[in-house]
């Protein structure tokens, strides 16, 4: 039924609907006219035979008449002729019609009868145009004629329009239908690609064919845009990659010598607090580095050859195990909520990964005496872990951002850390489909980080 909608709402099919609408009102008009002009023509000739056959009867001598107008109703077997004789002060005297209409002006032009006319013969006449003439002796004439075939023929002339142009445009609109089908079905090919796009691959590329048409122009300037994106992606994350790796040796042998020379200097020397802190210092950019290092790891891994069944429940419980004494020496609560959950199909040491960074980070901004929660739920397209904790949480306006490379919301930035932790869980969840989810801790202050473990059958 959806596939059926997006048909309709497609462009081709909108166009269609357009001229195929104008093109039945323009048939409906070009109708009224034929049909107008036909019973238009049908009246007249019916008018000028009812005139000119009064004017006749009304030429002849009594006998004459009297038997002309008797085979005028006789010899027309459909029995729609008919007439009447009457004095002068409109009493019936003879033929088929017994009362004079009032509607129908002596020697005027033809009328239409718009109650009928019954007749004395049983016949009742319900479409009526009449004649009436005053003879030389005072007498009145009433010619009249049913007209209901005339109207008969113009209903027919209706109807055989309507279905001629009835005939046109249905096959039209389907045939609009089915052609719009083939586009429709090329701008689904190029959602479904832009899909992993969509998901950071931009190593994938939109699909054109061999028309040369509008989508397949399209197609080649969206490629064309995305080999540039990531040729320049590829540079920027080269530098950062090289910059990472050649200084990571470098501040290495920096820390191995500073820690020589706070051997040599002894732990009750007055350079021991400064070498100790260049020590921290060297350490906290040992970690970025690292972290960048493992960043771009996870963004080049394309192969899924670690990935299989993995039981997401005891890799909770493994996270819990990992972070509870932690949790404990700081004085906070890590409760674990979880039901009977299926296993998913994932790499079991990124996710474990992953899953350590969102307990570590909740841990880390949770002040003494908070509490942190890891709740798993079940849903229909794959299952969710929840993260909350009681800590200053993150501001709507940030959430975005905290995934970012060494991006430090503003109210953080006094706590250690190198602004990277969330940014390994993004790109985890880039490399299995997943998605990671920021809002607040419902009822209580803090944040609540959610990682959605998608299907991908339910993709």
């Amino acid at each position: 039924m959806r596939r059926l909608t997006d048909n309709w709402r497609s462009t081709t099919a909108r166009l269609i609907l357009i001229y195929g609408s104008f093109f039945a009102l323009w048939g409906i008009v070009v109708i009224g006219l034929i049909h107008w002009q036909a019973a238009s023509y049908l009246t007249r000739v019916s008018n000028e035979l009812i005139g000119r056959q009064a004017d006749y009867f009304s030429m002849l001598d009594e006998p004459t008449r009297l038997r002309a107008l008797d085979d005028y109703v006789s010899l027309e077997t459909r029995q729609l002729n008919a007439w009447g004789l009457f004095d002068a002060h409109g009493k019936a005297l003879a033929g088929t019609i017994t009362v004079l209409p009032p509607n129908v002006l002596i020697n005027g032009p033809v009328a239409i009868v718009p109650q009928g006319l019954a007749r004395s013969d049983g016949h009742a006449h319900v479409s009526v145009r009449a004649a009436a003439v005053r003879l030389r002796d005072g007498r009145i004439l009433l010619v009249s004629r049913d007209t209901s075939i005339v109207d008969r023929i113009g209903t027919i002339i209706l109807q055989a329009l309507l279905w001629g142009i009835s005939l046109t445009v249905v096959p039209g609109l389907l045939g609009g239908w089915l052609l719009s089908r083939g586009p429709l079905r090329r701008v689904h090919a190029i959602r479904e690609a832009t899909l992993p796009i969509m998901r950071g691959d931009l190593a994938q590329r939109l699909p054109v064919s061999r028309r040369g048409d509008e989508l397949d122009m399209l197609a080649g300037i969206v490629n064309a845009m995305l080999d540039e994106i990531e040729r320049l992606l590829g540079e920027v994350k080269g530098v950062c990659d090289n910059i990472a790796h050649d200084l990571r040796t470098p501040l290495t042998r920096l820390r191995a010598r500073i820690y020589r020379l706070q051997q040599q200097f002894g732990a009750d020397s007055s350079e021991n607090e400064t070498l100790e802190a260049c020590l921290v210092d060297t350490d906290a950019l040992l970690d970025r580095f690292r972290a960048l290092l493992r960043i771009s790891e996870l963004e080049n891994q394309q192969r899924r050859a670690g990935f299989d069944q993995v039981d997401l429940a005891e890799i909770l419980q493994e996270v819990h195990a990992l972070y509870l004494p932690l949790a404990e020496d700081r004085g906070q609560r890590l409760e674990l909520q979880q039901p009977s959950l299926p296993p998913i199909h994932a790499d079991r040491h990124l996710l474990l990964e992953a899953l350590s960074n969102l307990v570590g980070n909740a841990i880390k901004f949770t002040p003494p005496g908070g509490r942190v929660d890891i709740r798993a739920r079940v849903a229909e397209d794959g299952p969710w872990v929840d993260v909350c904790d009681s800590g200053p949480g993150i501001p709507p306006d940030q959430r975005d951002a905290v995934t970012r490379r060494f991006y430090r919301a503003e109210s953080c930035r006094s706590t250690p850390g190198s602004g990277l932790g969330l940014s390994i869980v993004s790109a985890i969840a880039r490399l299995h489909g997943y998605t990671l989810q920021i809002a607040d801790n419902a009822g209580d202050s803090g944040a609540r980080l959610s990682l959605h473990c998608r299907d991908a059958a339910a993709v």
